[in-house]
């Protein structure tokens, strides 16, 4: 089966990621009951083999569907099917999915605020220069790893120590989640777009559009992820590639 040969139903298909196609194909089959609970999956040596992808692609799909709450690992044992449906909340890392958006909504939206009002030159040219890196960027590991850079120097801008420290706290969590969004729900661009809004709102020195900036983009967060949770499968629905999700 060679999922790269796959077409969208209906009439314009739709270019995804070759992580996003295998996900997609793996999710169905436990959703339809072809690998039941408490079964293990094949090896990702036979699943290479069948899918026709390379092993950092079905690797990241693994990890996908443990995020989910599908399935869980063992190390030296293999995959095993943990559930026939999607958690309502996933994990990324240490952090339940609402926890961690919780905690977001109530730290950095206020931060946006404070660092509207206290951002340095230094601060203006540090973010200034990682959003033209993450616009120009297209390797989704090198985008996510600026993302979280992007929200620590907002949270240095505020010139508060205390909040930069949370955000170091919860950074593995939000690359975790970040990396998923990305793949899963094409939010790179989107995100982007996000990002300059903050980062206008700071040089303009508005408190309140930063807020606003800031929620939003927490907000487009919160749609993006439900949507990839909730969604119904389609088995063979999209034609993937390897080089990554169009936006």
């Amino acid at each position: 089966m060679n999922l790269s040969d796959s077409q969208t139903a209906g009439s314009v298909p739709r270019r995804i990621s070759a992580m996003e196609a295998v996900l997609g194909h793996l999710r169905g089959a436990i959703e339809r009951g072809e690998y039941a609970v408490g079964d293990k999956l094949p090896s990702e040596a036979e699943l290479c083999r069948r899918l026709e992808v390379s092993r950092p692609v079905l690797r990241e799909a693994l990890r996908a569907l443990q995020t989910m709450g599908l399935t869980v690992s063992r190390t030296g044992k293999g995959t095993f099917v943990l559930s026939n449906g999607p958690v309502e909340d996933p994990t990324f890392g240490d952090y339940a999915a609402s926890d961690l958006l919780e905690v977001r909504r109530h730290v950095e939206i206020p931060v946006a605020g404070y660092a509207a009002a206290r951002r340095t030159p230094e601060d203006l040219d540090h973010l200034a220069h990682l959003l033209e890196r993450m616009e120009g960027e297209t390797d989704t590991t090198a985008w996510v790893a600026m993302d979280t850079l992007f929200h620590l120097a907002v949270a240095q801008a505020a010139q508060n120590p205390v909040f930069r420290r949370v955000i170091e706290e919860i950074r593995d969590a939000l690359a975790r989640q970040s990396a998923f969004l990305n793949e899963l729900g094409g939010r790179r661009e989107q995100s982007n777009r996000e990002h300059r809004a903050i980062v206008e709102a700071l040089i303009d020195g508005s408190a309140h559009d930063a807020t606003e900036a800031m929620a939003h983009h927490l907000d487009r967060v919160e749609t993006t992820l439900t949507a990839i949770v909730r969604s119904e499968h389609t088995d063979g629905a999209d034609t993937p590639t390897e080089g990554g999700p169009e936006a």
